[in-house]
């Protein structure tokens, strides 16, 4: 295929576009600095202070953020943001802007307070991991013992109704008992949390860790949205309100810290941990919600933040350390700043304590009644029905060595994993529509009564990644989701219509208009939340819009036809209907539509090539589906294998062998899918690259992306997640501390020694707009902090010790110096004068409005 891709990924724009269209000479010192930066940076001689930076000059991004770094390094010129390139996209008004009248008041940019690491030492470091993982196996141990021993309890029991109530017994003991181990946990090895910082690898942390991963393992989680989940925060110190409402599964760790008053609302996929990590150190800190709050979907609330009573944050917002929210105000934007716009949007319903009691007992009574006994009774009825499997299960009826075991293993397997498939796409297919029919849009409801039941089914039932994981960046991913319920009018087929990670409230009120193309982590907000009632509401994408990395869509958006709205945007609720622009940020603003580097290969969008190209992408995709099947059933095979061969020895061995198998399947499952990525890639580097979506390239790139990597999250918090990134081919230096990143290239990634790595972080060193895929190295230096839910896009470099705030988003090409704060979405310098966050005299983050 011609013309369909570019091995090097270069950062100025074509020489075409560059040619000059009249030149108008610079009228001041500024503009003619400006004019002899910029012009270096694209390869020219010389550059017209009139001449549009994207249209003219046929610049993109990219290129506006080296011109934009070259400009910070000259203290004698004002720095400049990408925010500043798209609101003013000439060297002239650029320079009108930024005050050129005056460029003497300018001071030099002095970097913000410098974060030194504490050094640690290797000793400490390595009695912390191994401190670690002796409590992982100790814990493992005792789930074993428990789950052995109650499992031969429960077959003793006598007939159906025996065994039923043995499964009873045993599995609510079990189930209380996995829930309140945490709670006791944390009061024993912590007591109650206050403010306070210490460092990472020490026995303070150590304390810390575990109880954090106990309550990540807590089976509580399940709960969210359910008034058991407020009462459990209580249990654990969080000083909580009645008639409080969490949707988020982000479980607050420091709970004693966390404050929430009567009538609050929290929406999905919002951080409040009470504590982040910084510069090698973890900082506990406040979280204050006052009454009858508001808190959209996507945000991130840092320590020391509080909102008043009746206060609002939109979706996609962030508060930084310190801010405060006063009485009834509305905030939004990274950092919040504020608005008109009301976000709670739906009247309230009658939803009393008594309303609220009776649905967390019938949600007890379900559990122990039903899911329980037949979770932990299954699968001994079921081998006492099916004799040929009760032969296998019985101990000693195959030697580990026999070929009788992998026979078996391969059948149970094989019968399980397809029946799984198949009968799972099927109920998806038709259950939720079923229980859709109850369901109307635009009434409002009230909260945990029959109706709000049957929306958490829907919404559970049509999330679930396994299909959206294999059908996802692929042309069959759109007859997935008409299956689920998508109204996608007349489909432009592309091959890549949808990511893998697309999420809705339900499916069955969700349009996208034709020609619409969606990267990952799209999440369609369709229902809409008050802390007594809910409405589920159609959500609708305009025609030949492009949406970006980790967007929340609402509905009500005011965005129409022929949008592209960058990764992390915010998108609109006020306003006229923006059409033909884009749109980026936090508050959102709008930059241009495309470029002309980004419309390079819409010639193989269309007619023959189109065709032809999309016919090749389908079968190399049916065969990338296949593989990822083969790849699932054989992790699938082996687990089997192995949790027979456990059986089988458990006789001889007894509690130890479970315990053994159970290591083993983590330890080998990560060997496995590490070795199965770096044979994906030839155990070779990935190159930057610029290409097609139809070129083969992008294809093997989306293949390598579908290689499973959930298991990353297990080692979050311990030296092994550095030794994991090393194996994946991340050039990642000594002592990092991950709390939670995640890295999508991971040879294109290089991390410095002690850097410090936030939960909910992500270093993506790729990007697709339209039909036109982006990948480049990105640099993150010694001893720097990634803070809580930020993103650092590809081609960017971070300086020794530099610091990018909690949810900021750092766009490509960026070049962070040493020592420097950068924050916002998109992210910009905090220089000190007027800077988000400083430090009180007690070393306490303290945040300046501006």
């Amino acid at each position: 295929m011609e013309e369909e891709s570019v091995e090097v990924l270069p950062s100025a724009p074509d020489e075409p576009a560059c040619a000059e269209r009249g030149y108008t000479e610079p009228a001041t010192d500024t503009e003619r600095d400006f004019a002899e930066v910029l012009a270096d940076v694209v390869h020219v001689e010389r550059v017209s202070v009139d001449s549009h930076f994207f249209d003219d000059l046929g610049a993109n991004s990219l290129v506006m953020a080296h011109f934009c770094a070259k400009v910070r390094k000259r203290t004698d010129l004002p720095p400049v943001s990408m925010k500043d390139i798209y609101r003013n996209s000439t060297i002239r008004s650029l320079a009108v802007a930024l005050g050129e009248t005056a460029p003497a008041a300018v001071q030099p940019s002095a970097p913000a307070r410098a974060e030194v690491v504490e050094p640690v030492g290797t000793f400490r470091y390595f009695l912390c991991g191994t401190a670690q993982l002796l409590l992982f196996l100790g814990y493992l141990f005792l789930a074993a013992t428990v789950t052995a021993r109650g499992y031969a309890w429960v077959s003793n029991g006598s007939g159906a109704v025996g065994v039923y109530l043995r499964s009873l017994v045993f599995g609510g003991v079990a189930f209380v008992g996995l829930c309140a181990f945490p709670v006791v946990a944390k009061w024993i090895l912590v007591g109650r949390w206050s403010t306070r910082e210490f460092p990472v690898w020490g026995l303070t942390y150590l304390r810390f860790w575990t109880v954090k991963v106990l309550l990540h393992a807590n089976p509580m989680i399940f709960f969210v949205g359910n008034p058991l989940y407020v009462l459990y925060l209580r249990s654990l110190g969080a000083r909580i309100g009645r008639h409080v409402t969490i949707l988020s599964r982000t479980v607050p760790v420091c709970t004693d810290l966390l404050t929430i008053g009567a009538g609050t609302v929290i929406r999905k996929d919002s951080h409040f941990l009470c504590y982040r990590a910084h510069a090698g150190r973890i900082e506990t800190g406040r979280v204050t919600l006052g009454r009858d709050v508001f808190v959209g979907e996507k945000t991130v609330l840092d320590n020391d933040t509080s909102m008043g009573d009746g206060a609002q944050l939109g979706h996609t917002s962030a508060l930084y350390g310190g801010q405060r929210v006063p009485d009834g105000e509305r905030w939004h934007g990274s950092p919040a700043q504020r608005t008109e716009v009301d976000y709670v949007r739906v009247a309230p319903a009658p939803c009393g304590t008594q309303r609220r009691t009776w649905y967390g007992a019938l949600t007890v009574l379900q559990l122990f009644l039903l899911y329980v006994p037949l979770t932990v009774g299954g699968l001994y009825k079921l081998s006492a029905v099916v004799p040929a499997l009760s032969d296998v299960l019985d101990p000693g009826t195959a030697g580990f060595t026999s070929p009788q075991l992998y026979l078996d293993s391969l059948i149970i397997s094989t019968a399980l994993f397809s029946g799984l498939v198949v009968i799972g796409l099927a109920a998806l297919l038709t259950v939720p529509r079923l229980l859709n029919l109850v369901m109307t849009p635009d009434r409002i409801y009230p909260l945990y009564g029959f109706h709000y039941s049957v929306h958490r089914a829907i919404t559970r039932l049509t999330n679930v990644k396994f299909f959206l994981w294999l059908c996802g960046d692929s042309s069959y991913i759109v007859n997935y989701l008409r299956g689920l319920g998508y109204d996608l009018s007349r489909v432009e087929q592309t091959g890549s219509n949808f990511g893998s990670d697309v999420q809705h409230e339900t499916p069955y009120l969700a349009s996208v208009g034709s020609g619409t193309m969606v990267a990952d982590g799209l999440s369609l907000m369709n229902a809409e939340f008050s802390s007594t009632s809910f409405r589920v509401s159609r959500t609708s994408i305009g025609p030949h819009n492009f949406l970006g990395n980790h967007i929340a869509y609402p509905s009500g958006a005011r965005t129409g036809d022929n949008c592209l709205l960058g990764t992390k945007v915010m998108v609109p609720l006020d306003g006229e209907i923006r059409e033909g622009v884009g749109l980026l940020g936090s508050p959102c603003f709008e930059i241009p539509r495309s470029v002309e580097r980004d419309s390079r290969f819409d010639h193989l969008r269309t007619g023959r090539r189109l065709r032809r190209n999309l016919a090749a992408k389908n079968r190399y995709n049916i065969r990338t589906m296949g593989c990822c099947l083969l790849v699932r059933w054989l992790h699938f095979f082996f687990l089997t294998l192995l949790g027979l061969a456990a059986v089988d020895l458990h006789g001889a061995l007894g509690q130890v062998v479970i315990a053994a198998s159970l290591i083993l399947a983590l330890v080998s499952s990560t060997a496995y899918f590490v070795l199965l990525e770096r044979a994906f890639t030839g155990f070779r580097p990935l190159k930057p690259r610029l290409c097609s979506i139809y070129d083969p390239y992008f294809w093997w790139h989306e293949r390598l992306w579908k290689v499973p990597d959930h298991y990353l999250n297990i080692f979050n918090g311990t030296p092994f997640k550095n030794v994991i990134w090393r194996s994946l081919g991340v050039r990642i230096g000594n002592k990092v501390f991950d709390d939670g990143c995640y890295v999508t290239e991971r040879t294109l990634t290089t991390i410095g020694s002690a850097c410090t790595l936030n939960a909910g972080s992500k270093i993506q060193c790729h990007s697709q707009e339209d039909g036109t895929f982006k990948s480049d190295h990105s640099a993150i230096g010694d001893g720097c902090t990634v803070g809580v839910g930020a993103l650092v896009h590809y081609g960017v470099t971070m300086g020794d010790g530099a610091v990018l705030a909690t949810d900021s988003f750092l766009m490509k090409g960026e070049d962070v110096p040493p020592h420097a704060r950068w924050s916002g979405n998109p992210a910009v310098e905090a220089r000190e004068p007027r800077a988000v966050e400083a430090r009180d005299s007690r070393g306490d983050p303290v945040t300046r409005r501006r």
